[in-house]
C-alpha cells in the first residue's frame, strides 16, 4: 500500500478503492451520480426561490396603492 492509493471513508472506516468489490465500487459510483443529482437539484431550487421573490416584489409593485 501506498499513500497515493485512493481511500474512502465509510461509516468511520477507511477502505482501499483497490480492495473493495466490483459491486462495492459500483454503488459507490451510484452515491456519487445522486450526490451530484441532489447538488444540481438543489441549485435549480435556488434559482426558483430567487425567481419566486423576484415575481412576489414585482406583483407588489403592480399592485395599486391603498390610499386608506
Amino acid at each position: 500500500m501506498t499513500d497515493t492509493e485512493q481511500k474512502i471513508m465509510i461509516d468511520g472506516h477507511e477502505y482501499l478503492l483497490s480492495s473493495l468489490s466490483d459491486e462495492a465500487k459500483a454503488q459507490i459510483t451510484n452515491l456519487r451520480v445522486v450526490e451530484n443529482e441532489i447538488a444540481q437539484l438543489k441549485a435549480r431550487l435556488a434559482i426558483a426561490s430567487t425567481a419566486k421573490m423576484a415575481y412576489q416584489n414585482a406583483l407588489k409593485n403592480a399592485l395599486p396603492v391603498d390610499t386608506h
